[in-house]
């Protein structure tokens, strides 16, 4: 079974207060999901179209064990507290090998 790969970029971070609470709950969701953190934090250097963005990047087992993590209640608890506070996109993508 091939690897998967969470990629979320943030195009803003509106509410600095509900990005912090959501930044304390969803960290532990996302281990306790099998989750383990390969990049958080904003690109060294942009090319082409690129945009000097928050990037966070979650490496799984499983495309299913990604969105079981994103789809489980302690994730959903920290999506709730963050309510609309950013303005991002969530890519899961399976490893070519």
């Amino acid at each position: 079974m091939a690897k998967a790969y969470w990629i979320a970029f943030y195009r803003s971070i509106k509410n600095q207060e509900t990005f912090a609470a959501y930044a304390k709950l969803a960290p532990p969701a996302i281990l306790e999901a099998g989750g383990r953190f390969i990049v958080r934090g904003a690109p060294a250097k942009v090319y082409e179209q690129g945009l000097p963005q928050r990037v966070v990047m979650i490496e799984f087992d499983s495309v299913e064990q990604a969105i079981a993590a994103h789809d489980s209640a302690g994730y959903q608890a920290a999506l709730a507290v963050l309510g609309d506070g950013i303005e991002r996109e969530i890519r899961i993508v399976e490893a070519l090998a």
